[in-house]
């Protein structure tokens, strides 16, 4: 597995994406100046609390909160926070009716799930591996595209879940990883960096995918095809000459609403 902290130092990392610009919302001004006092505190305490990627560590968050939350059923008995969140295409197709005899459209559940996880270990891994890559990319990207890549990716996963798998009932941020994942290797590819260890994480993942069956494959495919488009994009604006450029950006949010509005128009397909 390729360490995505190796690649942030001089030889490579942000300040050796070649062809790359600096754009607003990236490593300039105010995120520069996070960045010295991030430094200011310490080499230990800046490799663990970067200054430089706040949308990491707020999405972290939200999901330690949510994970608090679901907790609540070793008192209540009731994991209402889980069936509250935890997503399945039935929510988002117009072909299920609920108890009130209304037509069920939930489309927020394609995003509440990825901040839900089933176990210990399920959102122990799922955060080292947002922290890990987060802290890697967000300074590379800025903040505002990373969480946007992030929202994005989890919406194509919950999607290719809708389209492939009707029935499945999923919660986990593994689909926004693998958007991370397939950014990131974006961002190597085109700053002309060796790309092996990270496609070889990639196909080891997406092998596990298909061989355990607990594991939603459909999530994890789906967000790793839209973290390449979004990934695409995103380096699309950074190179542009003409900055600030958002045109990538744009598309990005665009992807997000057709994420929302395509279970209720074209059904599942398998």
């Amino acid at each position: 597995m390729i360490c995505p902290e190796c690649l942030r130092g001089d030889a490579a990392g942000a300040g050796s994406v070649r062809g790359l610009r600096v754009i607003p919302g990236g490593r300039s001004g105010r995120s520069e100046r996070r960045r010295m006092r991030s430094a200011a505190r310490g080499p230990i305490t800046q490799r663990l609390f970067g200054g430089d990627s706040p949308a990491t560590y707020i999405i972290i968050a939200i999901t330690v909160l949510a994970g608090i939350a679901q907790l609540s059923r070793l008192i209540t008995g009731n994991d209402w926070i889980t069936q509250a969140g935890a997503y399945s295409p039935q929510f988002t197709d117009l072909q299920h009716v609920g108890y009130a005899g209304n037509t069920v459209f939930e489309p927020w559940r394609m995003l509440t799930s990825a901040f839900l996880h089933l176990g210990f270990l399920h959102f122990a891994f799922n955060m080292l591996s947002v922290w890990m890559f987060g802290r890697a990319l967000e300074p590379v990207i800025g903040s505002l595209r990373f969480a946007v890549l992030y929202v994005v990716s989890a919406l194509g996963g919950s999607l290719a879940v809708a389209l492939f798998n009707a029935d499945a009932w999923v919660v986990g941020a593994s689909g926004a990883i693998f958007g991370l994942f397939a950014a990131w290797f974006v961002v190597l590819r085109t700053s002309g960096q060796d790309v092996t260890s990270m496609l070889i994480l990639i196909a080891l993942n997406v092998v596990i995918s298909f061989t355990n069956p607990g594991v939603s494959w459909e999530a994890h495919v789906g967000g790793l095809a839209i973290g390449l488009l979004c990934g695409w994009l995103t380096v699309h604006d950074l190179r542009a000459e003409k900055q600030p450029a958002r045109l990538g950006l744009w598309c990005q949010l665009a992807i997000a609403v057709a994420c929302v509005g395509l279970p209720p128009l074209v059904g599942t397909v398998l």
